[in-house]
């Protein structure tokens, strides 16, 4: 019998997977690469909300474990994935400076936002009233991390790419079964594949659509992550990824006409040099209806576990929500009420 059997391996699942190997746990990942949303991820960490001027929930805490939990993963599939990346913010008045220096003095902000403007030159940017530069950011190759670890568990025997068929999944007292397979527990990191899981569809997972480019633009030399209305992330060799559009209403993967237009109406609010596109992706994040993940273990069927709705925050709400859910089961730790799927008992 193994401990955890974990249905997923987006950013959510491979964290709970990591954090299970690290407690000497024996796992079984089950993925048929139908969600595609941590894929095309632009993988940043970023502790401040910029456009509200307001602090991530658990930022402190969720930075200080992820700059311990991401070299872990390094070196144990022998990859570079954590690049620590300044994040700034272009101003475009001197009412958004002003801004910027009243959410500094907030005591939750201070450790993250620096009060110097930085006026340094970019070529391909026009910032007459400089930046804002965020502390403690950066970003995870989530693309690179994904592959590397899927190989990882392939080559230990520890992956299966077969589809998971929820009708032949059997609770036990102390166990579940799934075909040939015993396993203490299960963990549910399916992202917006949720919605055909029978056991936890009724929370209300509601999956936003983001749209990415990769662009070329050889007269940018932009050595850190630019964000305003978009994010501008280097990769290297006059490329970098762009992005994301937010759409409620539109489930689909497909890359848009909508989605293309608005990204390039960004763009060229911040860029005065020429671009070209490169590639254009489209996934569904796992965001729930407040803001918060979910987390915890059925009301029912005590093996059953689900660890989701990470949206646009993964790289940074995973590893801290996994461990979290690993002490939940083994030491009957509490859950905090901001991420326990508790939440949600008495609104069904």
């Amino acid at each position: 019998m193994i401990d955890y059997l974990i249905i997923g391996s987006g950013i959510a699942g491979i964290c709970f997977a990591e954090t299970a190997l690290q407690s000497n746990k024996t796992i079984l990942v089950f993925d048929n690469d139908s969600q595609n949303s941590s894929k095309i991820a632009g993988g940043i960490y970023n502790p401040v909300i910029l456009k509200r001027f307001s602090e991530v929930w658990n930022a402190t805490e969720q930075v200080e474990y992820l700059n311990d939990f991401y070299p872990k993963i390094e070196n144990r599939l022998s990859i570079k994935i954590d690049f620590k990346t300044p994040v700034l913010r272009k101003f475009f008045s001197v009412e958004e400076q002003n801004n910027w220096f009243i959410a500094s003095d907030k005591p939750n902000l201070t450790p993250f936002l620096s009060t110097n403007i930085l006026h340094k030159t970019y070529s391909g940017i026009d910032a007459p009233f400089g930046f804002g530069e965020v502390l403690h950011t950066g970003y995870v190759d989530t693309g690179l991390l994904l592959e590397s670890y899927r190989n990882y568990l392939n080559e230990n025997n520890l992956f299966s790419s077969e589809s998971f068929n929820y009708s032949e999944l059997k609770t036990h007292y102390d166990c579940v079964s799934y075909q040939d397979i015993k396993a203490k527990n299960i963990i549910f990191a399916e992202g917006f594949g949720l919605h055909s899981n029978p056991y936890f569809n009724h929370l209300p997972l509601d999956g936003t659509k983001g749209e990415l480019f990769i662009i070329k633009a050889p007269n940018l030399n932009l050595d850190c992550i630019l964000n305003s209305s978009v994010f501008i992330l280097p990769l290297g060799n006059d490329l970098f990824k762009v992005g994301a559009t937010y759409n409620w209403a539109d489930k689909t993967n497909k890359p848009s006409e909508e989605g293309k237009q608005e990204l390039l109406e960004r763009i060229n609010e911040l860029l005065n040099c020429e671009f070209e596109i490169i590639e254009h992706f489209a996934g569904i994040r796992p965001t729930v209806k407040d803001r918060r993940p979910l987390v915890g273990t059925h009301g029912e069927y005590k093996n059953l576990h689900i660890l989701n709705g990470l949206g646009t925050r993964g790289v940074m709400l995973g590893p801290s929500l996994a461990r979290d859910l690993l002490s939940h089961i083994e030491k009957g730790s509490s859950l905090d009420i901001n991420i326990d799927i508790k939440r949600f008992d008495k609104k069904k």
